[in-house]
């Protein structure tokens, strides 16, 4: 299995812009533009690190960001204040999330973007959050994360993701822990799952691809296996990737099995939809 270093001391390519939806630093997301006039399909990319910013940035998604752009895929590579930041938890890691991938529409004009479609990758935690970015216009208005005409994303390409929060929550197997699902969600709120979670508010109207490595040890693969079955009942079309010998570092380093599945697939939502 691969390990971090394995993928962060490779040359890091650098975004052509840096766009900011906020005052806060972490508030900023990076477009990665192929060469051209455009329009270019663009992605909405979302990195993880367990919600949290100490662990990880939107710069750990890099390489992946660099690859789609040199298959002529635009990215639109967005950070957020984690649960440990100010400002960070519940409802500020979701506003942010939120308010980075609206800002998008207003760029897309400046920068030759085409917004058909709307397609959203996310790892780890950051596929929990690209999911729920194609479900927020299932959020009641009466929730603090709501916000009128949300950007549509129309696939999702969740990568190593944790949709189910209360079953994050409920295994002390997985890789973030349980206790950083508390700082997420407000548990002291009647109902902290309903427009946090991914099941609370099924069905989302996006197809939904979940690639999972067999050997994640910080993702273990029934949490895949159990969400897609939930959004298939739900009626939703939801597939479950799983790749062998790969763990949770191969879904976004460029050349493995797990990252050119899952190119692949972000080629054709975005091939589909023009």
């Amino acid at each position: 299995m691969l390990t971090w270093p394995d993928l962060t001391s490779r040359v890091r390519g650098a975004p052509d812009a840096t766009v900011a939806y906020g005052d806060d630093p972490l508030q900023v997301a990076d477009l990665w533009r192929p060469a051209g006039d455009g329009p270019h399909p663009v992605v909405v990319m979302v990195h993880g690190g367990c919600w949290q910013t100490s662990i990880a940035d939107r710069r750990l998604m890099d390489w992946a960001a660099a690859d789609l752009r040199a298959a002529g895929i635009a990215v639109w590579n967005i950070d957020y204040r984690g649960v440990d930041r100010a400002g960070g938890g519940y409802p500020g890691t979701f506003r942010d999330v939120a308010a980075a991938a609206d800002r998008l529409r207003d760029a897309a004009a400046a920068f030759a973007l085409d917004l058909r479609g709307g397609v959203a990758i996310g790892h780890s935690a950051g596929g929990h959050l690209a999911l729920w970015l194609a479900a927020r216009h299932r959020l009641s208005p009466d929730s603090p994360l709501h916000r009128p005409a949300p950007l549509a994303i129309g696939t999702v390409i969740c990568l190593g993701g944790l949709p189910d929060l209360a079953a994050v929550a409920a295994s002390p197997d997985n890789g973030c822990g349980t206790e950083v699902i508390a700082r997420l969600v407000d548990p002291s709120r009647p109902s902290p799952y309903a427009d946090t979670s991914l099941p609370p508010l099924l069905p989302i109207d996006a197809v939904q691809h979940l690639v999972n490595g067999r050997e994640d040890r910080i993702v273990p693969l029934r949490l895949g296996e159990a969400y897609v079955a939930q959004a298939q009942a739900a009626g939703d079309d939801a597939r479950l990737h799983t790749v062998a010998d790969t763990g949770h570092v191969e879904l976004i380093t460029p050349g493995t099995a797990a990252w050119t599945h899952a190119r692949a697939l972000v080629v054709a939502a975005v091939e589909r939809d023009r």
